[in-house]
């Protein structure tokens, strides 16, 4: 083979490696670009789908709203009223409704309820999650002669469950009074019994709830016993003097 043929192949080899190489610089180039628009496709789809995760955790910390219970009997539960939003919890409702506040007034009263009752059904009405519960009950065992210690341990019964279910939950019990005719020893004792048991349990305590409407005829039904839609206003006031200071 002659010199020029020697060039002539030299200078053949020559080009054949370097477009390979270039063939290969290139490969690896779109390798590269490929991979770095793998990882800003991957980047984009992480930040969008953390922004949708956290746009979903704001939507349902705005919806969520805190629960008041209000456990009682046909007072709390509104018997004779045409519905239960003129029952003194409704009346709540309302007020807290035009101050924008975020509590949701949950009525679970019962009419005819004693106290053995309340504490029958406090298991399942405790499985919902709970900020506020207000306890009315006790009226029906004093108009029935129900022996004090049989009522107080059923309510104090109802007041464990509430604490066993979250110590961080802010009870208010609700007292009542007797009509004199019960005997005055029966109904004063009836009555220290709601101080004592909020004393004890250290509680938000209202002594009477139908303060300023037990015994006024004008706002009670023709029972005399259960309010009138005025008699729950008036009870919603006071109920509200007690749970304001709560939220």
């Amino acid at each position: 083979m002659n010199k020029a043929q020697n060039n002539q192949l030299v200078s053949i080899l020559i080009n054949s490696l370097s477009l390979k190489f270039l063939k290969f610089c290139y490969f690896m180039m779109l390798c590269l670009f490929l991979a770095s628009c793998g990882d800003d496709n991957k980047k984009q789809n992480t930040e969008n789908s953390n922004a949708i995760v956290t746009e979903e955790a704001e939507n349902t910390n705005s919806s969520a709203t805190k629960t008041i219970l209000f456990f009682g009997d046909s007072i709390t539960a509104g018997y004779g009223l045409d519905t239960t939003d003129d029952a003194y919890p409704g009346v709540v409702q309302q007020k807290i409704d035009s101050l924008d506040m975020n509590y949701t007034v949950v009525n679970s009263g019962v009419s005819g309820e004693t106290s053995a009752g309340g504490r029958s059904r406090i298991g399942w009405i405790l499985n919902q999650d709970i900020e506020i519960f207000l306890l009315e009950l006790g009226a029906n065992d004093g108009l029935r002669g129900v022996p004090l210690s049989e009522t107080r341990n059923n309510l104090q019964a109802i007041i464990d469950s509430v604490k066993k279910k979250d110590s961080s939950i802010k009870i208010i019990l609700a007292g009542m009074e007797l009509p004199p005719n019960m005997g005055q020893d029966y109904t004063s004792e009836f009555r220290k019994m709601y101080a004592k048991l909020a004393e004890i349990n250290e509680l938000v305590f209202i002594p009477f709830i139908l303060k300023d409407v037990g015994g006024i005829a004008e706002l009670n039904q023709n029972d005399g016993i259960h309010p009138t839609i005025e008699g729950h206003k008036i009870i919603a006031n006071t109920v509200w003097e007690y749970l304001k200071p709560l939220f």
